[in-house]
């Protein structure tokens, strides 16, 4: 099943992180982008930029944890040692009911191994990445969809990525798993290139 059907709200306190989505998902319909508190408004899932280790105890975690209770964390670390061998690599999401009504499910997306600046790296793509596709994935399964989702900025507070670059690539996993329009990259050094272009914040 595609995404064409799931508006996603992009929500963030600070000004800088939402100045760069609008700048980069200006004109997309299915963005909605706001500052302002992750839970100012209702949503079928939340991203959490987490860990890959599923410590809910600092940052953005930590309102989840507070909002939805600890043992939110104690299952999604349960899920991540049943399923994932003990570690939810960058690149990888899963996602777990909250138990609420007003947002039932939240998407583990780990954007750091442990907590670490990761300025420089893909990492905001890869967990963007991995929350679209396993929202693609829940939403083809048996049960009811995921229509709406809300998602902060992705390592940009302890991680240390430039909104701009955040947002950047961002919306180059947007459009590759949402709109299909997966880069083309014949050689290597494309490879390379476009790498870079994900990653460096003075272009």
């Amino acid at each position: 099943m595609n995404l064409t059907g799931v508006r996603f709200d992009l929500r963030d306190r600070h000004p800088a992180v939402v100045e760069a989505w609008g700048a980069h998902f200006a004109g997309v319909e299915q963005v909605r982008v706001q500052p302002g508190d992750i839970f100012q408004d209702e949503a079928d899932a939340l991203v959490s930029p987490a860990n890959s280790f599923g410590f809910m105890d600092g940052g953005i975690d930590l309102a989840f944890s507070e909002q939805f209770g600890w043992d939110l964390q104690a299952r999604v670390q349960e899920r991540i040692r049943r399923d994932y061998h003990g570690e939810l690599l960058v690149g990888q999401a899963l996602i777990v009911p909250t138990l609420d009504a007003v947002w039932p499910h939240l998407i583990c997306a780990p954007t750091m191994r442990v907590p670490a600046d990761v300025s420089g790296t893909p990492n905001a793509f890869l967990a963007f990445r991995a929350a679209l596709l396993a929202v693609q994935a829940h939403n083809a399964s048996v049960g009811p969809p995921i229509r709406r989702v809300a998602c902060p900025g992705l390592g940009t507070a302890i991680g240390r990525i430039a909104p701009d670059v955040c947002a950047r690539q961002m919306r180059a996993a947007f459009d590759a798993v949402v709109l299909g329009h997966t880069p083309e990259l014949p050689t290597l050094q494309d490879a390379k290139l476009w790498h870079v272009r994900l990653t460096r914040a003075d272009l």
